[in-house]
């Protein structure tokens, strides 16, 4: 069999393990030629994985037997698109997955099917009479945009119009939602939906670097800090989502905030979370997200089972970098020896160029800590920021430590 590996990033490198190990050769296509996943992958082409008509042509090619990602939002369509018209397998179809990758359509079905969820309107360029009843602070983004991009909070009009404008442009189809903001914690929902039904693997804290109006992931914890009965509101909520979207079986991403006695739904997705994600639902769960995608494509059922509950604390903090050449990172397997951190994963390699930091696509790497008590955690945390480095080709540690140390449990 052979299948076409859409995306190069970390997750796909999992997944491209996981094709093999069942003897299945792998093809994989992205734009970067320097993805981390290109050295696993049996063949590689340099392709945009958003660009339909090449990629039909490179599934059509080397004639494979199916398409696959993980944890990528977008690229979800492209494969359901090409899947449905080359009459290949996938788990979800191409409406469906363009339903759930439209901001617009999303808060529409949220509204109408009781999800809790803020007042918003669509615009495709600045009409103030529209947003007059929206009460400031104000999220600004584009309606089909992912990791961030163009997502500003905004405290009064002329901000708004400069974020509109900015998300507009981003925007593929140059709308943008304009939506109250909820105060309160986020909270990052993973699920996998089996027959309908939806099961809550893991429960993050998520903390955002905020700078500029921005909202760009940083940092998350895991288990999430909430009470028993927002728990429940949330296994609640999923479900209803669930069904209001006709999901049957497939992993699901619901962001939300809580503000301790109610939540309020920001958006989701037919996926698996990004960046490490797979690895910490694994590690808390015991389910397998990416396994469970590469078993729906080949046809096969998986099921959820039990859900383990996690005995300790697990903070994830995700590395970006002031502007620089990646030469060498520095660190970091000395103090995964030596138990400080669990885990790390390098998200770029040499050679990268950083500039700004716009999305969650910027960040130069990531690593775990577990311990027993916030203490623990914290204790290690410093001992980690303080301890890793990224060299650039000017010889200079160009990690942003400053937003490591803004940390405080």
């Amino acid at each position: 069999m052979k299948a076409l590996v859409l995306c190069g990033g970390v997750p796909q490198i999992e997944l491209i393990n996981n094709l093999k190990a069942r003897g299945i050769f792998t093809i994989l296509a992205d734009m970067n030629d320097k993805v981390a996943a290109r050295a696993y992958a049996d063949k590689f082409y340099k392709v945009s994985v958003l660009d339909v008509d090449a990629v039909r042509q490179v599934a059509v090619d080397e004639k494979v037997d199916f398409l696959i990602t993980v944890c990528a939002d977008q690229v979800l369509q492209v494969v359901a698109q090409i899947a449905e018209e080359l009459g290949l397998p996938w788990y979800i179809d191409y409406e469906t997955a363009e339903n759930v990758s439209k901001k617009s359509y999303m808060k529409k079905i949220f509204w109408e099917n009781g999800v809790p969820t803020t007042k918003y309107v669509i615009l495709d360029h600045f009409e103030e009479e529209k947003i007059a009843h929206l009460r400031y602070p104000i999220i600004v983004k584009p309606v089909d945009a992912y990791s961030s991009r163009g997502v500003c909070k905004v405290q009064n009009i002329d901000e708004l119009r400069a974020a509109l404008d900015v998300a507009i442009e981003i925007s593929r189809t140059k709308t943008a939602i304009v939506e109250e903001f909820a105060e309160g914690d986020e909270i990052s929902v993973d699920v996998y939906v089996e027959e309908g039904k939806a099961h809550v693997l893991c429960l993050t804290n998520i903390y955002k670097i905020g700078e500029d109006g921005k909202f760009i992931i940083n940092r998350s914890r895991i288990p999430a800090d909430v009470s028993p009965e927002i728990a429940d509101k949330i296994a609640d909520t999923v479900q209803k989502i669930a069904d209001a979207f006709g999901l049957k079986n497939n992993p699901m991403l619901v962001q939300l905030i809580s503000d301790g006695e109610n939540i309020s739904v920001i958006e989701f997705c037919a996926r698996t979370g990004g960046g490490i994600k797979f690895q910490m639902i694994k590690r808390v769960s015991g389910f397998d997200v990416v396994d469970a995608v590469v078993a729906l494509t080949l046809g096969e059922k998986p099921h959820v089972g039990e859900v383990k509950k996690l005995d300790n604390l697990i903070l994830n903090e995700f590395v970006y970098t002031y502007p620089g050449e990646l030469q060498s990172l520095e660190g970091f397997d000395e103090l995964l020896d030596e138990g400080i951190i669990a885990t790390y994963s390098a998200f770029k390699t040499p050679g990268a160029k950083f500039t700004q930091i716009n999305s969650s696509g910027d960040r130069v790497a990531f690593f775990s800590i577990e311990a027993d008590t916030v203490a623990e955690l914290k204790r290690k945390h410093k001992i980690a920021n303080e301890r890793i480095r990224a060299i650039s080709t000017e010889g200079k540690d160009i990690i942003r430590h400053d937003l490591i140390a803004k940390y405080d449990a």
